[in-house]
């Protein structure tokens, strides 16, 4: 894994994200590595992670291509070229099921004790 998405990973997770998924999309996309999929427990704490992201990859070196999303939206997407994040509210996140749409690539569900191993 890389080390941007070893920080959106514990960025998500310190910020409290729910559930949390990585798949690698690194032999089914040519523009992009890494999905990052996480649950929000509402609108404003989705904006708050996608800040948080963008701040923490900022601080290592790393630039946003693009945020969509807006202020009241329930699904938020960071593009930071090699990792990809989509924040969710749980009801949109049931509804869009990516990680059933991408469910034939390699799937690595977040634990943050496997994480300090």
């Amino acid at each position: 894994m890389s080390e941007l998405l070893d920080i959106v990973l514990k960025t998500l997770d310190e910020k409290l994200g729910e559930d949390i998924v990585a798949i690698d999309m690194s032999s089914a996309s040519a523009f992009t590595d890494w999905f990052v999929i996480v649950t929000a427990r509402n609108v404003r704490h989705a904006q708050s992670l996608a800040e948080f992201v963008e701040q923490e990859a900022a601080k290592n070196g790393y630039d946003v291509r693009v945020r969509e999303g807006e202020k009241d939206s329930t699904w938020v997407l960071v593009d930071l070229h090699d990792v990809i994040v989509h924040i969710f509210t749980d009801e949109t996140r049931k509804t869009y099921r990516l990680e059933s749409l991408w469910a034939d690539q390699p799937m690595y569900r977040y634990e943050p004790d496997e994480a300090a191993q």
